[in-house]
């Protein structure tokens, strides 16, 4: 498991994360935008204006992170595994890269009806603070916002303990 910051050239493997995994685990929450306009955002401005992650194993990215601060507290803006590949760490490992990059508290959101990840977040720190009917988010779906005070790092998987130190440390 290698994290790294993406570079351009990814562009096509982060966008197909991020619809794939979209499709797979919040199909209830179609995109608002066409996959065509997906991949151009992603290659014209995610990667290039934001701080974006992404965890590979062998040469494939198999998960990706954006990360922004705003008003001086941390965002998770974009937190994607692909689909099929929950389970395995990738997340827990793009959290505490996150954890380590920005300002407490972090904030993010995910849709109401996402049990797993609000499971995941839940179980990392987050506690919801809002819930909204979704009428401020482009796929109009109820959503929630969640909140992580504090440095303290989410206890890691064993799966993840026999890994190197996160690479690539860029802040």
């Amino acid at each position: 498991m290698h994290l790294r910051r993406a570079k351009v050239t990814d562009a096509e493997a982060v966008a197909g994360v991020y619809i794939g995994s979209r499709a797979g685990y919040v199909a209830f929450a179609p995109l608002a935008h066409s996959e065509e306009d997906v991949r151009d955002w992603v290659k014209r401005v995610l990667i290039p204006k934001r701080r974006v992650f992404v965890v590979e194993e062998d040469g494939t990215i198999l998960a990706m992170m954006a990360i922004s601060v705003r008003r001086g507290a941390g965002w998770i803006d974009q937190l994607y595994v692909a689909h099929g590949r929950t389970g395995r760490g990738y997340g827990t490992f793009l959290l505490q890269c996150a954890i380590e990059r920005l300002p407490s508290p972090i904030y993010l959101y995910t849709f109401q009806e996402n049990l797993g990840a609000r499971r995941f977040y839940e179980r990392n720190g987050f506690e919801s603070e809002r819930f909204s009917d979704g009428a401020d988010n482009e796929e109009r779906c109820p959503d929630v916002l969640y909140r992580r005070n504090g440095k303290r790092s989410p206890k890691k998987p064993v799966s993840e303990r026999a890994h190197a130190p996160v690479a690539d440390q860029v802040r």
